[in-house]
């Protein structure tokens, strides 16, 4: 079955990048010239995925005004700058993207139940907005190639070194064919003597309808919330997952590092001010 919707988890606090989230959501900080939930909204429309849930914590609107249309600001633009004017209409049109709110921050698991009725009986993609992924074919895609040709959940995947994965999860994972693996067990934030291998899930995975049941019947984990990584954990043992090495980088724009370096990276890429940046950071460095 070809997979046609996503969920993007939107609702957190992004404490990791106090103070600047303290009255912007982490979602709209901006890399380069967008903000960072508009990367992710384009590389769903890359994938052809353009049925789009965002699920939203309270004091988020700002969000649900950059995907939607402002007469005024049109109004004035395209008088003055036609491609502007295009550019700013286009966000509006990248995908049909509705919204939810998470009443209370109680988990992933919690907030991926909010998608329920828009999932209905089909598979699809849950995104974290705090991995950016840069490749050539994008990540998404990838994961839901993997499930359009086994039919099985699937997970965008990295391997880390022994050190820092225990600040991840730890997947069980056999090679199956190519850069998929085969995935039945994962364990989050292991002990050293946890670990099965130095796979870690990051930032995208492709479910199926089943998750919701298995979701209902999870309960509650580490500090109180309800954990999607456990009704994962279910999954892959009842049905198997699989893996997806994938091509690309990803950067997590989650904490203060990740994003100056996604925004360094993605600046140098930029067509408008790569070049003169460029000069900059060798003058700087100097």
């Amino acid at each position: 079955m070809k997979v046609k919707k996503a969920v993007i988890l939107a609702a957190g606090f992004g404490t990791r990048m106090l103070p600047a989230t303290k009255a912007v959501p982490k979602e709209m900080l901006n890399i380069v010239d967008k903000p960072a939930i508009q990367y992710i909204v384009e590389e769903l429309a890359a994938s052809e995925i353009t049925d789009i849930l965002i699920v939203l914590g309270r004091g988020k609107h700002a969000v649900e005004e950059h995907f939607d249309r402002i007469p005024e600001l049109e109004n004035a633009l395209i008088q003055k700058n036609k491609s502007l004017y295009d550019e700013i209409v286009a966000i509006s049109e990248i995908a049909d993207i509705t919204y939810v709110r998470q009443r209370e921050i109680k988990g992933t698991g919690n907030a991926v139940l909010y998608a329920k009725t828009f999932a209905g009986s089909e598979p699809f993609v849950v995104i974290y907005p705090d991995d950016i992924m840069v490749s050539k074919t994008p990540v998404t895609a990838q994961i839901c190639r993997a499930y359009e040709k086994y039919g099985a959940g699937a997970v965008a995947m990295k391997e880390f070194s022994a050190e820092d994965i225990v600040k991840y999860s730890s997947l069980d994972a056999k090679p199956l064919d190519g850069n998929i693996y085969k995935v039945s067990d994962m364990v989050e934030k292991p002990q050293k003597h946890e670990v099965f291998t130095n796979f870690s899930i990051l930032g995208r995975c492709v479910l199926p309808a089943k998750i919701f049941s298995l979701l209902e019947q999870t309960e509650p984990g580490l500090g109180g919330e309800i954990w999607l990584t456990d009704a994962m954990k279910r999954l892959a043992r009842e049905e198997g997952m699989l893996g997806v090495d994938f091509e690309g980088i990803r950067y997590d724009t989650g904490n203060k590092l990740g994003f100056l370096k996604a925004t360094t990276e993605l600046g140098l890429q930029n067509r408008e001010i790569g070049t003169a940046f460029k000069e900059y950071l060798k003058e700087i460095i100097k």
